[in-house]
């Protein structure tokens, strides 16, 4: 079974739905053929962010970007830091 995809458009009116025109949770994930959870997520992600919540198509936002950059470069670091620890354990063995 494939995963189904949905437009920010098509979330941000489920939201509306909800929020505005006083629907119910559960009346609403019915009428749009959705899972009730996947509705309570939109809303509480609207609610966490409207500006910036549902980037789509894979757009992360600028904050978690930053976090997987400083991921990687954290990586990078420890790499470089180990390299040096077996080569400073390497040449202390050989001046011995």
């Amino acid at each position: 079974m494939q995963r189904r995809k949905f437009s920010r458009e098509f979330k941000l009116e489920a939201v509306k739905l909800v929020r505005d025109r006083g629907v119910t949770m559960a009346q609403a994930a019915r009428d749009l053929d959705l899972h009730i959870n996947v509705l309570r997520k939109w809303v509480s992600d609207h609610g966490a962010d409207p500006g910036g919540a549902f980037p789509g198509h894979g757009q992360m936002r600028p904050e978690q970007l930053e976090i997987d950059r400083l991921r990687r470069e954290n990586a990078k670091l420890k790499a470089e830091r180990d390299i040096l620890k077996k080569a400073a354990a390497y040449f202390a063995r050989d001046s011995i």
